[in-house]
């Protein structure tokens, strides 16, 4: 719960305490805490001034300065909270309260269009038979769900709500759904809702008459099975209700519930014995400010993640690629060193038949050894280096376009 001090309070509080003790029991940092001093114009003790008056030394206070045009006169510290939070989250956090330092918790807070809309709703709305609330939504107005007699109330809080938040630069605007809360490009939604309260239903006298006839009805039917028709209602009388829900009073702020990682701020905001929901304005407004850093904290993250996961298919996809293309390269040099050796092995075979003379051995041969020539030829100009160029470059081979025909598995995406 947010605590309220004239700047006298507070001028004497930053003069009992060290500056450094102070800060651990708002739970805000030794720099916040001085530009709180400095935003208020309230002075505070200089560096070395505690150790001067420790050592029992002379010491005097700096003269608290008359109140500043447009300065307001009091110092609203809004609750903290000790979690572990991200620099960013942290960093709203404390900005934000540092910002709503200026508000005023006992005003009678701004205007607002869509605030003003949804009182107007929930004033001429017909309360639910069921639990005695108003219920209302839509794309103009604040999903909410109060009793008639809670709407004056709830008029008090929105309204000092909308002054908090301006303080901060959020707006309230129109959401896809309802009302929502914008925030350094983030969109917070929430909802207002009053508690009720279950109860054993006690029946009314009239009640008792209408169920000690009905069971006599069934008691006469029970005793003339022939006179029971498709038209009776019997077992489909309206009974009493088994429990009765009356509206408590009490009513909660709720910020949209969205799953975050490794973070949960603060979402509920509600009366209790002590705090108020209209009192409750300046740790609402902080509470919507450090949603929406934790929802950018979230956003980044997420981002963050699906890079690193897009990093490592890549790398992996990059391997599946190299080692493709390794595969076809090794591949074609086995393919080429193999029509080497048969090259070879050819060139033996045609220079031992040239050797030898033809003519005595018959037609075939000669016609074998043409063919074996032929070959010879055409497998000299294929290794060749040229031909190899000619080879490589339809195969896509040894080249940039080595991977034309790589395709890697689904489960890479």
């Amino acid at each position: 719960m947010a605590r309220v001090f004239t700047r006298e309070e507070f001028y004497n509080l930053v003069w009992e305490k060290p500056l450094t003790q102070l800060a651990k029991e708002f739970a805000l940092s030794d720099v916040a805490l001085h530009k709180i001093c400095k935003k208020h114009n309230i002075p505070h003790p200089p560096v070395g001034w505690w150790a001067k008056k420790a050592a029992g030394k002379a010491v005097r206070r700096a003269i608290l300065p008359k109140t500043r045009a447009g300065t307001p006169d009091k110092v609203t510290i809004a609750a903290g909270e000790v979690r572990a939070e991200s620099d960013l989250i942290a960093t709203a956090r404390e900005n934000a309260r540092l910002a709503v330092t200026t508000v005023d918790e006992s005003s009678e807070g701004i205007a607002d269009p869509i605030v003003d809309r949804t009182l107007a709703q929930l004033r001429k709305g017909k309360p639910s038979k069921t639990d005695g609330l108003v219920s209302i939504e839509g794309l103009n107005v604040i999903q909410a769900k109060v009793a008639p007699s809670s709407v004056d109330r709830l008029a008090l809080a929105l309204k000092r709500l909308v002054a908090a938040t301006t303080a901060l630069g959020i707006r309230i605007e129109r959401g896809e759904k309802g009302a929502v809360f914008l925030c350094d490009g983030e969109t917070v939604g929430f909802s207002i809702a009053e508690t009720i309260r279950r109860e054993k239903h006690v029946s009314t006298a009239k009640e008792l008459a209408e169920e000690e006839a009905r069971q006599k009805r069934l008691e006469r039917r029970w005793r003339n099975p022939a006179r029971w028709d498709d038209d009776d209602v019997g077992f489909n009388w309206n009974l009493p209700p088994e429990w009765d829900y009356h509206p408590t009073g009490q009513i909660a702020f709720e910020l949209e519930h969205k799953y975050l990682l490794g973070t949960s701020p603060r979402r509920l905001f509600k009366d209790a014995k002590i705090q108020r929901l209209e009192n409750m304005a300046s740790d609402i407004a902080v509470g919507i400010a450090v949603m929406a850093a934790a929802l950018k904290d979230d956003r980044l993250k997420r981002e963050e993640q699906e890079r690193q996961r897009e990093e490592a298919r890549r790398q992996r996809e990059l391997l599946l690629r190299q080692k493709h293309i390794a595969e076809r390269r090794n591949a074609a040099l086995d393919e080429v060193l193999e029509e080497v050796a048969a090259l070879d092995r050819l060139r033996r075979l045609v220079t031992g038949l040239q050797s030898q003379p033809i003519d005595g051995a018959g037609e075939r041969v000669g016609k074998f050894l043409e063919l074996a020539e032929r070959r010879l030829r055409t497998r000299e100009i294929a290794l060749s280096a040229e031909g190899l160029e000619k080879r490589f470059m339809e195969g896509k081979l040894f080249g940039e376009d080595d991977d034309h025909d790589f395709k890697a598995p689904y489960s890479y995406y």
